[in-house]
């Protein structure tokens, strides 16, 4: 077997590995397991942090034999329809509120649609126990000192509408409870035109003694969401800020949490003496619980394994209530779309502190943030997040020119010494010693430095991946389009080789299967295409093993990222491009001509000297 053939096969046999290594890196999102198989409920005891036990009591979920043969819509309304309901009419949500608990459990969004067919539904955020995926706010008092579960409203107290009718902007609605011993609870719901709740939560002591009892607010979800991304670069599960400390838990690390024996669960606790939040954030939602503004509480994330309850509570300091006294509580709830002007608005204006931080900025994040906002603000300018997309490569590339500038003038030198290095390579024979010698002096006689390309190379690795973070995570990708066939920079390229990109009558392999790595679309071809340019541009290995496997990597990687937002696709053929345009012309302007299509190893050929 000849030289050339040889390495021809060891390209491919590592050209493989690295696909390999890429899957058990990057495996397909697996398949979530029904979130309605949950057992029965179960009631746990906790403590407020003061001292004193409270108990909290998730609400009983799972399905009978009768409902499982209906349809997921089907069995949301059956469960709706299993209490009376105050409806939420907002610009931005519509949903309803139980009265069985007084729960928050049915909330979707006006604006967002689950995809970008016509007839779409609209995406539901939270949902009620007996549907499919329970979601839901809960709130209440835990009893202390005298006081017992039946004096204080639960998760199935039958609260009473006292005012209000439709829980609108500038509507609010109160609900009111007795619990017949002398203990009024209210409880007054108001909402603002984006994604804000406001609950103030109010106890009156009509009884002769003092009462002792804690306000709580609850998020829970019954199983993991379905729509679980599962992926290393996006945070999803518990998110929480105590006291300007940011806390990220994944949905495995909440069930690997300490277990409690006392609580029957796995549970992590903080407290929190000045300004905190805790919730849930998916990749484009998040539900989240916001006490005021200097309120100190205690912030708990925790497991109910007995029922597979995901939960995280802001619990209150103990209250005591006099005879004829009341004390009140109010906290926020945001349940909506991870907006960044939204969100901001709610730090900056409404005092919410580091709430941008709840979008999953990740390592970069001091590139990640400003990248977001000259993205955002370009995609306002110009109106279409692919050409803002284009936009910001042509200013990072300009930002990082003078820079480039002498990295591609020290790869023409290099390329103007490949016939000495081959010589040299010859004179050394397999003496690589002697070889790293006598190229050590030729670049030190010439002047020239062979790491010096590698710097802006480093310097994109971190824009690249900040930006690819923007694309994936943020919410002003979803559904964005560019032209013609990409209607949703936030996926990967739905063309395809198999159908011709769209002129055979068949359809293009699903996104999540294998197939739609190997028959892949328009977008990855110009990707390899440009990375095949660009690479014609560098000095090549004089190892021709190495050469090979270099030879072989733009084709390796345009499979590998087929699957890629486009957005990020899209990103990274402008700065092939842009960057093939500054080197070429760079490397002219030194006295060479690139022959693209010529021998690798005779790609540019210095220009003779005029004749005197």
């Amino acid at each position: 077997m000849d030289d050339q053939n040889r390495n021809l096969i060891l390209a491919t046999a590592l050209s493989m590995v690295v696909i390999l290594i890429w899957f058990v890196l990057f495996p397909p999102p697996e398949v979530p397991e029904d979130p309605n198989a949950v057992p029965p409920q179960a009631t746990e005891s906790a403590d407020t942090g003061n001292g004193e036990d409270i108990a909290l009591t998730p609400p009983a979920a799972g399905t009978d034999a009768a409902t499982t043969a209906l349809t997921e819509m089907e069995m949301t309304e059956v469960a709706l329809d299993e209490a009376e309901r105050i409806d939420i009419e907002t610009p931005e949500l519509i949903g309803s509120i139980s009265l069985r608990g007084g729960r928050i459990d049915d909330l979707s969004l006006r604006e967002y649609n689950e995809t970008l067919e016509d007839d779409s539904p609209i995406v539901r955020l939270l949902a009620p126990t007996g549907g499919t995926e329970p979601y839901y706010a809960l709130y209440g008092w835990a009893p202390a000192g005298d006081l017992s579960f039946d004096d204080v409203p639960g998760a199935d107290t039958p609260w009473q509408l006292e005012s209000g009718e439709t829980l609108g902007v500038g509507s609010p609605v109160t609900l009111v409870w007795d619990n017949g011993n002398g203990l009024v609870f209210r409880r007054t719901i108001s909402v603002d035109e984006n994604f804000m709740f406001s609950v103030t939560q109010n106890v009156e002591n009509t009884s002769g003694a003092d009462v002792r009892l804690a306000p709580y607010g609850i998020v829970a979800r019954h199983g993991l969401p379905d729509d679980l991304q599962n992926f290393f670069i996006l945070h999803e599960g518990v998110v929480r800020k105590v006291d300007g400390q940011l806390d990220e838990i994944s949905y495995d690390n909440v069930t690997d949490l300490d277990f409690v024996e006392r609580e029957r669960a796995q549970a992590e606790v903080a407290s929190v003496e000045q300004n905190g939040w805790i919730g849930f954030t998916d990749k484009y939602w998040m539900t989240t619980l916001i006490p005021g503004d200097g309120q100190p509480f205690t912030s708990v994330a925790r497991y109910v394994a007995s029922a597979d309850i995901y939960q995280t509570e802001a619990r209150l300091p103990v209250m005591s209530v006099a005879p004829g006294g009341t004390s009140e509580v109010t906290t926020r709830l945001f349940a909506g779309a991870k907006e960044w002007e939204t969100i901001r608005d709610y730090q900056d204006e409404a005092g919410i502190d580091r709430f941008v931080d709840s979008i999953d900025w990740g390592w970069f994040y001091f590139l990640t943030k400003p990248m977001f906002w000259l993205l955002h603000s370009l995609n306002v300018a110009i109106g279409n997040m692919g050409l803002a997309i284009i936009a910001l490569t042509l200013i990072v590339k300009a930002a990082l020119f003078p820079l480039a500038y002498k990295s591609y003038a020290s790869m023409a030198r290099m390329r103007e010494l490949q016939p000495e290095m081959e010589k040299i390579k010859e004179r050394a024979g397999d003496d690589r010693q002697k070889m790293q010698q006598l190229m050590m002096e030729l670049y030190k006689k010439e002047k020239v430095n062979p790491a010096s390309g590698c710097l802006p190379i480093l310097l994109q690795i971190p824009i690249f991946f900040s930006l690819y973070k923007v694309i994936f995570v943020t919410l002003e990708l979803r559904h964005a389009p560019f032209f013609g066939w990409l209607q949703d920079l936030s996926t990967p390229d739905p063309s395809s080789i198999i159908n011709l990109f769209g002129l055979l009558p068949y359809a293009a392999p699903d996104p999540q299967s294998i197939l739609s790595l190997i028959f892949i679309g328009i977008l990855p071809i110009l990707l390899g295409i440009s990375m095949w340019l660009q690479q014609k541009l560098n000095p090549q290995p004089t190892d021709p093993t190495q050469a090979a496997i270099f030879a072989w990597l733009p084709w390796v990687f345009m499979f590998m990222l087929g699957g890629f937002a486009s957005g990020l696709l899209v990103y990274w053929i402008a700065n092939n491009m842009i960057t093939f345009a500054q080197q070429y012309i760079i490397m002219k302007r030194h006295g060479y001509t690139p022959d693209l299509f010529g021998n690798i190893r005779s790609t540019f050929q210095r220009k003779k000297p005029d004749a005197k």
